[in-house]
């Protein structure tokens, strides 16, 4: 049996049983545990009450974190002519059209992101299979596929998180770097709370958010506060 690490079992001391914590006090106590040499990433872990037997619709959205991601987005974007110009201009990674589309057909996987112009859907909708199941397919639904490339690219860039509920009605959405400072994770990890919130399907019905948790990559899960964000949501 592997016994836990040193660093573990110090982190596990500073964690209380039972307490549900508000985000100002879970970042709080990720920053004081001991952690890894490299920059954790911060992420928040839900369980959302969506039912799996397609009578409800599945969650999926984007949302622009106030103080980014602190993650390098490699974005290609699947565009011609001013539309494409527009895209280098803002910093796509590559910019291009069927010979882009023929490119990743080959294998090429080079990039975190993916944004279309809707000319463009009818030749990267050959591309489903590639990139489907790598999350990386656009889509209206994440701002995506779009008119505006431009735009797209550098909220992307700025740190735009994009997020998909998976076959367990769970959605883990990364929120920052432990380096950060602990305001501004602080609003970047309610920013996007609000944004699953606001994300409710029409037909979802009970509980939709029962439980979410706040997490450093080698760190506890801890559970988070969040009725007072279903609260304000319902009298919106």
């Amino acid at each position: 049996m592997k016994t836990a690490s040193k660093r573990h079992q110090a982190n596990v001391k500073t964690k209380e049983i039972g307490k549900v914590y508000s985000i100002a006090e879970a970042v709080k106590l990720l920053k004081q545990q001991q952690n890894r040499k490299f920059d954790e990433t911060v992420e928040l872990h839900f369980q959302l009450g969506l039912k799996l037997d397609g009578s409800e619709a599945g969650v999926r959205s984007s949302v622009g974190l106030p103080h980014g991601t602190g993650k390098k987005v490699r974005v290609i974007c699947f565009c011609k002519g001013e539309g494409a110009r527009g895209a280098q201009a803002a910093g796509a990674d590559e910019v291009g059209g069927e010979e882009l589309v023929e490119k990743v057909l080959k294998g090429w996987m080079e990039f975190d992101s993916v944004v279309a112009h809707p000319e463009m859907m009818r030749e990267v909708s050959k591309l489903g299979r590639v990139l489907g199941p790598r999350g990386l397919m656009p889509t209206p639904k994440t701002g995506t596929v779009t008119m505006n490339v431009a735009q797209a690219i550098k909220e992307i860039k700025a740190g735009r998180a994009e997020f998909k509920s998976d076959k367990t009605g769970g959605i883990h959405v990364a929120c920052g770097k432990l380096s950060f400072a602990e305001p501004a994770l602080v609003e970047n990890a309610t920013t996007v709370l609000q944004a699953i919130v606001k994300a409710k399907p029409a037909s979802a019905k009970g509980d939709y958010v029962r439980r979410v948790f706040m997490s450093s990559t080698q760190g506890l899960g801890l559970p988070i506060e969040v009725s007072s964000f279903l609260r304000t949501e319902t009298e919106e």
